[in-house]
């Protein structure tokens, strides 16, 4: 038995109070961070390689099932207004298709070919990353995905929480974060969809930072897509170059992002002192 379908430590939930349930499920979450950090050196491994692809103009795409592939598509949507990159740089895939992001697609994941069908529609080729995911490592939709891009000379990992798993065979770069059983038995939306999250948010948040689109520890290319990042940029525009508030917002409205403001007025401060 996988360690993820392995029997929780715990028995008799439903005879626990509100209290032990939420005290039970936090003491159980305390276990990710060391399983995460005990795979840093794979994530970055990874993360140097997807830096590699993407300066040459290569993709990062995820594909997985079910919690896994929403994972994937989460981290993928958040990236450009994040970071403002194309929505194509870094593509999330779900067994089943969008319409599995919000209900369960029968024996969607069961299909060792669909996936590779599935990237093949946004013309993947060898300068991209394929990342699959799949707590249990053995998702038929993930297993034959990598297996088939690997194949092609496509560069894979994959993120799982069991050991020695399908997946992890069929990759160039396995990063297996081992949580335990899980408090319910067998929902990997807990732990292991809490580890993969974690993992996820450090391979692009790390991989954004070293292309470039940080500065300091401000997200200096973020898209001005409601007031409260507007209000955000006028901040770090303020701190940055000590303008008041007014003239700050006029200036992120006008230049539309808080590195050209910057540029801007760093080259005019250049100009005016020669």
């Amino acid at each position: 038995m996988s360690i993820t379908e392995s029997p929780s430590f715990f028995d008799d939930l439903e005879k626990m109070t509100v209290r032990e349930l939420l005290d039970n499920i936090n003491k159980e979450d305390q276990t990710i961070y060391t399983a995460v950090k005990k795979v840093i050196p794979q994530i970055e491994n990874l993360v140097i390689r997807i830096i590699e692809k993407m300066r040459k103009g290569g993709r990062l795409f995820y594909i997985g099932a079910g919690t896994s592939g929403r994972l994937g598509i989460l981290d993928a949507s958040e990236i450009p207004p994040t970071f403002g990159v194309p929505y194509n740089l870094v593509i999330g895939l779900i067994a089943g298709g969008d319409a599995a992001i919000r209900k369960a697609v029968e024996s969607a994941e069961d299909n060792y070919e669909q996936a590779w069908e599935d990237l093949k529609n946004y013309d993947i080729d060898r300068g991209d990353v394929v990342v699959g995911i799949a707590a249990s490592g053995r998702t038929p939709y993930v297993v034959g995905g990598v297996r088939k891009a690997r194949s092609e000379g496509i560069l894979t990992a994959c993120i799982t929480c069991n050991p020695d798993s399908d997946v992890a065979k069929e990759v160039d770069i396995p990063i297996e974060a081992i949580v335990g059983p899980e408090f319910v038995t067998g929902s990997t939306r807990m732990k292991s969809g809490t580890a993969q999250k974690l993992i996820l948010n450090m391979i692009t948040t790390s991989t954004m930072i070293k292309l470039g689109h940080v500065k300091g520890n401000k997200m200096v290319d973020m898209q001005l897509t409601n007031q409260k990042l507007i209000n955000r940029g006028t901040r770090m525009i303020m701190e940055e170059l000590g303008y008041d508030a007014k003239t700050a917002r006029k200036l992120l409205l006008q230049y539309g992002s808080v590195r050209r403001v910057i540029y801007s007025a760093r080259k005019k401060k250049e100009k005016d002192n020669k």
